[in-house]
């Protein structure tokens, strides 16, 4: 459904602007793709949370890491389906995982400085983690969301150190950990994704 919506649209498009080549139209659908494949999914992500009873916990958790996901990337899974399955568990797990740990003062400090300094060289080697599909390749770019990456992850990792709450505390905490796991090489192989950069060469100027 998504994908005659998404092609319908691209169609639409090149009519009006013939001047879009094929590479141009692919892009141009799969950015259709996940726009419009974001709403449903967020839509049932948000129903699984209330019926959870952990709403309010998702919620925050959404608003507060979406600029580091934003600026850092990561690996995209390869069906709507799966997408939405991913999605739910990031977050909800994510939530539940939070409510029912609970870390002591210097473990959570050790476990924030072990994170920052993790975040921090797979930011540095990775991010902003782009796929083939959308690909990065400005050199100012990919400087530009590097350094929010750096930035995003830093305060979300202060925030989690200063704030009293432990839930919310342990969702700052292992939020960034997993999204920054998303970057990684590692994670891009186990979902059969490729970086962008990797695929059409150096970026450019």
């Amino acid at each position: 459904m998504i994908d005659t919506i998404c092609t319908f649209l691209t169609n639409r498009i090149r009519k009006e602007m013939p001047e879009i080549d094929d590479d141009r139209a692919e892009v141009i659908n799969y950015g259709l793709q996940n726009i419009v494949g974001e709403i449903p999914k967020i839509f049932l992500l948000f129903i699984i949370a209330f019926v959870l009873g952990i709403l309010k916990e998702v919620l925050f958790m959404f608003v507060i890491l979406t600029p580091y996901r934003g600026a850092s990337g990561g690996f995209h899974l390869k069906t709507h389906l799966g997408c939405i399955v991913g999605t739910t568990a990031f977050y909800c797990g994510t939530v539940l995982l939070s409510q029912h740990i609970v870390l002591e003062d210097i473990t959570k400090y050790i476990l924030i400085g072990i994170s920052w300094i993790f975040g921090m060289f797979m930011i540095k080697l990775y991010a902003p983690a782009d796929t083939e599909n959308v690909p990065i390749l400005s050199k100012k770019d990919r400087k530009k969301k590097q350094i929010l990456a750096y930035i995003t992850y830093s305060v979300g990792l202060i925030v989690a150190l200063l704030i009293h709450d432990n839930v919310i505390s342990n969702i700052m905490l292992f939020g960034n950990i997993l999204q920054t796991l998303t970057i990684t090489k590692l994670a891009y192989r186990l979902t059969k994704n490729k970086y962008g950069y990797e695929v059409y060469g150096d970026a450019s100027t």
